[in-house]
């Protein structure tokens, strides 16, 4: 038996940066697409600086998280759901050494340890724009 299945996608937020809804709902779950920081209705990336090449510079990655959770609360919303229904959260830093512990820092503005959802956060190389946080999530309604 296939389960019916609702794709998501709000003008609130930054596009996908490929042919995908921003989230799929699933029964009770919704599963929102990797969700980056660039700006909603935009080619802008908050905290990034480039050079006349289009190579980073210098970049926030405090602003880019910020940016990542307004994002994905845009999606949230979307889909009659808000940050508190979010169970799971898979995290793609760019040199996670360096920016490990400035994620965290506004990781905790949005979430604790004891009510917030679960969590993976993996150093990846690269992110498909010249981001340095991309956020993976998944919510449950109800």
């Amino acid at each position: 038996m296939t389960q019916q299945t609702t794709p998501i996608t709000t003008t609130k937020a930054a596009p996908p940066v490929g042919p995908y809804p921003h989230a799929r709902r699933v029964g009770s779950l919704l599963f929102l697409s990797g969700i980056g920081p660039r700006q909603p209705g935009s080619t802008q990336i908050p905290g990034v600086t480039l050079d006349a090449q289009g190579a980073v510079v210098a970049y926030d990655v405090r602003a880019q998280t910020h940016a990542c959770f307004a994002n994905v609360k845009a999606v949230l919303e979307a889909a009659g759901l808000s940050m508190k229904d979010i169970v799971d959260l898979q995290v793609f830093l760019v040199d996670i050494s360096k920016n490990f512990a400035a994620f965290n820092a506004v990781y905790a503005e949005y979430f604790d340890g004891a009510t917030g959802p679960t969590r993976t956060t993996l150093g990846v190389t690269g992110l498909p724009t010249p981001i340095h946080v991309e956020i993976k999530a998944i919510a449950a309604y109800g």
